[in-house]
């Protein structure tokens, strides 16, 4: 069966820069045949424009965004149970576009892409669950959450210092979380947390390394806490993320497994692959689905 290929540009992706790269993105993936391209229009609007290309008969989706918009096109891909007949492509217009620096996907070349999708290339990779949400990327509570409250008050900067100049401010303000994290081999009891991810990819936020041991295709996540201190250790254990070199310090405890259950004092707000979310209960459970998706980029 001959691959059937639809293109979903998300325009507000990265501030705008999504609608800037539409001309180029037609382009490439025109001079190789495909001219399917569709364009949101609401915010998470590229969930329900994937659901309708796969009820066409879509069998590669390629998603024009950023971590959002690749993580809307995923969910909605494992959502109508499709990971075994649905790929997915990457072509960057995001902020961070963490994602695709785990992958190895050529996301910034749309050209480049356009060739990979046309020659089939493809890799399996796991992705992480929590309520009914899947993450491709990361899913964060704490100090997390509390930068990504504050991006929107930040208009006059882009890209990677966008987070950087959030986290900076957040870093003397916020007071922290309780959190108890548990896995099938221990569970520690509630600690004050400045901020936990439980990460698929090594990458997030724009520039921090936060999870430099991760793997895509090991079945596993891995939980990262870092634990509450002064505003100084703050500022180290921040400089450290952007490296990766984090993990060396007291406050920093991390673990892998298959699965985790996180317990919090009332149900928290947390993010998945960017996105703000508001959880159901004060007790949740992330767990890898190992193998779960299609992704154009090279073993």
């Amino acid at each position: 069966m001959p691959d059937h290929v639809c293109v979903i540009v998300n325009p507000a992706a990265g501030r705008g820069r999504g609608a800037r790269a539409l001309q180029g993105v037609t382009e490439a993936f025109g001079a190789v045949g495909i001219t399917t391209i569709h364009t949101s229009k609401t915010k998470g609007d590229e969930g329900e424009l994937a659901r309708k290309a796969i009820d066409a008969g879509a069998t590669t989706l390629v998603a024009v965004g950023g971590d959002g918009t690749w993580s809307n096109v995923a969910n909605a891909v494992l959502a109508a149970g499709a990971g075994d007949q649905v790929r997915l492509a990457l072509v960057a217009a995001g902020t961070g576009n963490d994602f695709a620096k785990t992958t190895g996907a050529p996301a910034s070349d749309a050209a480049a892409t356009a060739k990979l999708v046309m020659e089939g290339v493809e890799t399996r990779v796991d992705v992480g669950r929590i309520e009914d949400h899947y993450f491709l990327n990361i899913t964060g509570f704490g100090f997390d959450i509390a930068v990504l409250e504050d991006i929107p008050s930040i208009p006059y900067l882009k890209g990677d210092a966008v987070y950087i100049f959030s986290a900076l401010r957040q870093l003397v303000g916020y007071r922290g979380v309780e959190i108890d994290v548990a896995s099938p081999l221990k569970r520690r009891g509630p600690v004050r947390h400045l901020m936990l991810v439980i990460a698929n990819a090594k990458n997030f936020g724009g520039a921090f390394h936060i999870a430099p041991d991760a793997s895509l295709t090991d079945g596993a996540l891995d939980a990262i806490s870092i634990h509450d201190a002064s505003a100084w250790r703050r500022l180290k254990l921040f400089g450290s993320a952007t490296k990766g070199t984090h993990l060396a310090y007291d406050e920093v405890v991390a673990e892998q497994a298959a699965s985790f259950i996180v317990r919090f004092p009332e149900p928290p707000a947390y993010e998945t692959d960017g996105e703000y979310r508001r959880a159901a209960s004060a007790e949740l459970e992330v767990t890898c689905v190992p193998k779960a998706l299609r992704v154009v980029a090279r073993p």
